[in-house]
């Protein structure tokens, strides 16, 4: 009863319906932020509506019709066809719209070129965690969102996890950190199950492991220390103890050797001071 009450009868518009719309969408209605007949995404064809159909969304072929029925519109499209969509969709815009922008490499700056004076726009970084309420995302503001649109961003976005408010000049970092980054720890979690295959291990045991062995971060912010400005996780490696190398190991077994310029001792089993 709770989250129907905070989620209210809140319309939430996604003008394109790919993945990150997809993602943004599952966390708000999973986390009771929205009611799913209280979200509208556009899309040209019936390819990726046909998920936000299953989640019990309304859908459209029409990004006007989305302007039209929701204050609060996220734009989600591929980064080359935003300019476009914004130029279609201004004439519609008023003093009541929040606009907000996931497409990478888009700056605040084009999308209040492209849009009424005084729009208030927000741009966000999200990435694919946000899909189990996992994600890690950083937003920014445009020149006229102030602190209520900030605040109500981020309310919404917490529902797919963590997010944060950070200088623009940061988005697009955090899209090479976080974003991108996703490939980069599922990459690296390939090689610790595929090291541990190859020593003997039941190929979907290693992964389902790997996989859970990921889940580390929150033990080690908890019981982090900083050392030389940087988080060290505690709960590996002390000075005296059994150092639990295998997994490393096996990833070097597993790794092609053009990976070898990856820091492995840095995941924390290097030498103590």
């Amino acid at each position: 009863m709770a989250a129907a009450a905070e989620s209210g009868g809140r319309r939430v518009g996604f003008v394109g319906a790919g993945r990150m719309a997809e993602a943004i969408a599952h966390g708000l209605i999973q986390a009771g932020k929205v009611e799913p007949e209280h979200v509208l995404a556009s899309a040209p064809s019936d390819r990726n509506l046909c998920r936000f159909q299953a989640m019990g969304c309304q859908t459209t072929h029409s990004n006007l019709e989305v302007l039209h029925s929701c204050p609060l519109v996220f734009f989600a499209t591929k980064p080359h066809i935003l300019p476009a969509v914004l130029v279609e969709v201004a004439p519609a815009v008023t003093a009541e719209h929040i606009l907000v922008s996931v497409a990478a490499g888009v700056s605040l700056s084009t999308l209040e070129e492209l849009l009424p004076p005084k729009a208030r726009v927000l741009r966000v970084s999200p990435n694919l965690p946000c899909i189990v309420q996992e994600g890690a995302m950083v937003m920014a503001r445009g020149r006229h969102a102030g602190s209520y649109e900030a605040q109500l961003l981020r309310s919404l976005l917490e529902a797919c996890g963590q997010c944060e408010e950070v200088p623009e000049a940061q988005v697009d970092i955090h899209t090479g950190l976080s974003g991108s980054g996703v490939a980069f720890v599922c990459a690296f979690s390939e090689a610790l199950a595929e090291g541990a295959v190859k020593m003997g291990m039941p190929s979907g045991l290693a992964h389902r492991i790997a996989a859970q062995t990921l889940l580390v971060r929150p033990c080690c912010t908890a019981r982090g220390v900083c050392r030389r400005g940087r988080e060290q996780p505690r709960c590996f490696c002390r000075r005296g103890s059994t150092r639990l190398s295998c997994g490393l190991t096996c990833a070097r077994q597993a790794a092609p050797p053009s990976t070898g310029s990856m820091r492995w001792s840095r995941v924390g089993c290097g030498p103590q001071p």
